[in-house]
């Protein structure tokens, strides 16, 4: 028997599903656990315009689950057409919906809610006499008491679908996963107070307060002072919000809010962008924490991508990626002691001048520079980066650390009589610290030096300086490794990537997006150094690649470029081979940076701190440990009991 004769003879008509298992069905998006509704129905409260919005929960939100607000209510004969499918307030045309501003819009939260458990609205406007309630399940609407605003009481969530209600958690983990989704809430909006009650008792509870504020009650004080502010408009668009230090960052991705709009979206474009800019400052596998907030033309971002609306669509993907990155690079260069200022964090001119596609920071580079900064940093003449420098010796490197005229910084010629440490078997008379030009204006005493004025070296490792706060520790090798390292980079990305003809191209068998991408971006490849050519309809030849990566496996890179370009944006798919370059040069400043037990004089350990001083992320080394670290009076005093 042919085995399609049984379909065809068991064949059903097609016919129109019943409108609740509609309703059931579309649950399955929108609700998907007692955080879900939790979400939904606070973002109707915010919508209208609750000041005050309260959430009692009962066994995890399974038994029960209450949302109380003081907004604007529901006025009588709107009641039950709010239980409807794609009955809503928010929206009434396309325009409306491209450019929507409200946290709903979809008119399926309650339909759904009330398929899948027993719902209950209570509700009443500013004008009506007293409050409306209506039961879902038997459209019954009766008087009732309550002030202006709106209480919606889910009760027995899946109770209708059961098999769904197996795949929930236990209590406490629901209850986490509910506290989460307000927490969400709390950190957009801090003009709302919010509170949560599980089983009758207080579980938060966040009054209105400043950004600022609310960041430090949600999140903890610890945020606010490990994290630095981000305040940057970028033409149709302006990046907002506090992003923390690498110092602080986490073992888990459990404080990261990022928000478009104001409503909370998990994006892999921006957390890509995110993950970027820290690179080069985070150790190991650490997670950043930041709350992040992108303001943007409703018109230029689609959020009707996914029911549950935690997903959205850029219009222009590359520019929202390159405003991130660059904003939240623009808050981590700030040099070593000093906080991030008006000027370094409100660069737009900067941002909108960068090149959409292949511009300085694809390559490595950041377009927050300060002009002096940027000085410090010209590329020595006649050093272009070529295949013949990423081979380069400690010898060769001395250009780009070269001291300046005049600075004592090598033992020899800062020690007179100097014959070499006991710990420092090979001395060497080759420039130990490189030299950045000297402030315009030195302060007036050393105390006003952010890293301050050195007292003298610790077991040959650590510098000890002292600042108008207490005292100052320098990791001397970690700290040179990242001057060098800087200085290396900015001398790489003022040369365009080289290109290595392959003596033998490399060819692998491609998808048809690969061979389309190779063939339709062909100039972007081009400037990463990268000549990518269609072989056929299922095969790519790799027929040359950076010079800057003479060690690199060429279709390795090949696939991850062409994979980054699909993934996430042209502009950024030299991050790939910015990285392996980064790391070369990495291995290099860590080479020519100076040693452990290598005494320097104090004339040296100044001028090691004053580069600190004008480095981008000297904070921490190219490994992403810090360099150095603040003892203040207050602690010191502490440790003797002083005044006590």
């Amino acid at each position: 028997m042919n085995s399609t004769e049984p379909l065809i003879a068991s064949r059903r008509p097609i016919r129109e599903l019943p409108d609740e298992l509609v309703s059931q069905i579309a649950a399955g998006e929108v609700v998907e656990r007692p955080a879900s509704v939790v979400r939904e129905l606070v973002d109707n409260a915010l919508d209208a315009g609750a000041t005050q919005v309260t959430v009692r929960l009962s066994a995890g939100g399974v038994r029960a689950i209450v949302i109380e607000d003081d907004g604007c209510g529901i006025p009588a004969e709107e009641i039950p057409l709010a239980l409807k499918r794609h009955a809503t307030s928010k929206i009434g045309s396309l325009a409306e919906l491209e450019g929507v501003m409200t946290m709903g819009f979809r008119g399926e939260a309650l339909a759904a809610i009330a398929s899948v458990s027993d719902l209950a609205i209570t509700s009443r406007t500013p004008e009506a006499p007293h409050a409306q309630r209506l039961e879902a399940r038997s459209g019954e609407l009766a008087p009732a008491a309550r002030a202006t605003g709106t209480s919606i009481e889910v009760r027995e969530l899946f109770f209708s679908t059961p098999a769904r209600r197996k795949f929930l958690k236990s209590d406490a983990t629901e209850l986490a996963h509910a506290l989460e989704a307000l927490k969400r809430h709390a950190l957009a909006r801090p003009d709302v107070s919010f509170a949560l009650w599980h089983d009758g008792k207080l579980i938060a509870q966040w009054r209105k307060a400043t950004h600022e504020q609310r960041m430090a009650d949600v999140l903890g004080p610890e945020f606010v002072e490990k994290s630095r502010a981000v305040d940057v408009p970028v033409g149709p668009m302006r990046v907002q919000g506090r992003i923390g230090l690498p110092e602080a960052a986490r073992n888990r991705a459990d404080q990261q809010y990022a928000y478009v709009n104001g409503r909370y979206v998990r994006d892999k474009l921006i957390t890509h962008a995110l993950r970027s800019a820290y690179e080069d400052v985070l150790h190991g596998q650490r997670q950043p924490s930041y709350v992040l907030f992108i303001d943007i033309d409703p018109t230029r971002v689609d959020v009707n991508v996914h029911p549950t609306k935690i997903e959205v669509r850029f219009r222009e993907s590359g520019e929202v990626y390159q405003a991130v990155r660059r904003a939240v690079d623009a808050a981590l260069s700030t040099t070593a002691g000093a906080p991030l200022t008006a000027a370094s964090a409100n660069a737009a001119p900067a941002l909108e001048a960068a090149p959409s596609e292949l511009g300085a920071s694809a390559r490595g580079g950041s377009s927050f520079s300060s002009g002096a900064t940027s000085a410090a940093w010209a590329r020595p003449q006649g050093l272009p980066f070529t295949a013949q420098q990423s081979r380069l010796s400690l010898a060769d490197m001395a250009p780009l650390m070269a001291p300046a005229p005049g600075a004592p910084l090598t033992v020899r010629e800062a020690t007179p009589g100097w014959q070499g440490h006991p710990l420092d078997p090979q001395p060497t008379a080759g420039p130990l610290l490189g030299a950045y030009p000297a402030p315009a204006s030195e302060p007036a005493a050393s105390e006003d030096w952010p890293l301050g004025r050195a007292l003298g070296q610790l077991h040959g490792v650590y510098v000890l300086a002292q600042n108008a706060h207490g005292l100052v520790i320098v990791d001397m090798h970690a700290a040179h490794e990242r001057i060098v390292y800087e200085r290396l980079k900015a001398a790489a990305n003022n040369a365009s990537l080289a290109s290595q003809p392959l003596l033998i191209p490399a060819t692998f068998a491609a998808t048809p997006t690969e061979v389309a991408l190779a063939e339709t971006r062909h100039e972007e490849l081009h400037a990463l150094g990268l000549d990518i050519s269609p072989l056929g309809p299922t095969s790519l030849a790799v027929r040359a690649r950076p010079a800057a990566l003479p060690d690199a496996d060429p279709v390795e890179l090949a696939r991850a470029v062409l994979h980054d370009m699909n993934e996430v944006d042209a502009a950024d798919a030299g991050r790939l081979v910015t990285r392996a370059r980064d790391d070369m040069l990495a291995t290099m400043a860590c080479h020519g940076a100076v040693r452990a037990n290598r005494r320097l004089t104090l004339e040296e350990m100044n001028a090691l701190l004053r580069q600190m001083e004008a480095t981008e992320r000297a904070d921490q080394c190219n490994h992403g440990r810090p360099t150095w670290r603040q003892l203040s009076m207050k602690e010191l005093d502490n440790l003797f009991l002083r005044g006590r």
